[in-house]
């Protein structure tokens, strides 16, 4: 990035982080508020493409699924020390797999043989783990697990959920957050995050208020609006850029504070 951005340097601010001390970076760089927030959740295509990154289940290489390196708990970790439950719990509700409850089992046992430390061998137990039938009409079995893996290792769902009030307080008046996730994981926090900071408090039954008061009232507190619907890329995107087919770009807009 520093290299592809260096004819605007004067202009851009390059920070290693997580978008979850956005408030402690934005206070170190002396800014109360922005106008925009892009969010491009999900891995890179970089650390896709490099197979020693370990995001790979294409080919055999040490499992890792950092995305910063600078962190020490790695995807081999998760996989060699989890207990059957937690494995299980992580592939069904991060991988949404039908066969977690299988596959945690397998994981487990093979790993009381010799420990687990690449990605061929994570994905050729997982193949054990799930029927041949199912093997050969889906996609790669081993997709959702290391979804799940890597979910959990990296904290995804758990930094979105608890960053995103923030990054709307950082919000000003008429700025934007746009939010482009992957999976339907990531999607259902956001849309959900949306519809309820559209709405506002709902105001108490029993008031004698008519129904226009109500609304007004409920408004009042509303702190988004949303800029249309979800946008998906075109077939002439996916066409240059397959990875595109599974992108949703929300958008809205932060309204106006209360005085």
């Amino acid at each position: 990035a520093g290299e592809r951005l260096k004819p605007w340097e004067d202009r851009v601010t390059l920070v290693h982080s997580n978008f979850c001390e956005i408030k402690s970076v934005l206070d170190d760089l002396n800014i109360e508020g922005v106008d925009g927030i892009l969010l491009d959740l999900g891995v890179s295509s970089y650390q896709l493409d490099e197979p020693e990154r370990g995001f790979t289940y294409r080919e055999d290489v040490p499992l890792d699924m950092r995305m910063d390196r600078r962190q020490t708990l790695t995807a081999k970790d998760i996989i060699n020390t989890y207990g059957e439950m937690e494995l299980f719990r992580i592939i069904r509700d991060y991988g949404e797999d039908k066969f977690a409850k299988n596959i945690a089992i397998h994981i487990v046992r093979a790993r009381e043989e010799k420990a687990i430390e690449t990605t061929g061998e994570l994905t050729e137990i997982i193949k054990q783990a799930i029927p041949a039938k199912i093997r050969m009409a889906g996609g790669h079995p081993a997709k959702r697990t290391f979804q799940a893996i890597r979910i959990e290792l990296n904290k995804e769902l758990e930094v979105l959920e608890n960053t995103l009030d923030d990054m709307i307080d950082l919000l000003n008046e008429g700025g934007r957050i746009c939010i482009i996730t992957f999976h339907s994981l990531e999607d259902r926090i956001v849309k959900t995050f949306i519809k309820d900071k559209s709405q506002g408090q709902k105001v108490p039954n029993g008031l004698p208020l008519t129904f226009e008061e109500t609304e007004k009232m409920r408004l009042a507190t509303a702190k988004l609006e949303p800029v249309g619907g979800a946008i998906k890329a075109s077939s002439e995107e996916i066409s240059a850029n397959v990875r595109s087919r599974s992108a949703t770009l929300r958008v809205c807009q932060r309204l106006k504070r209360l005085q």
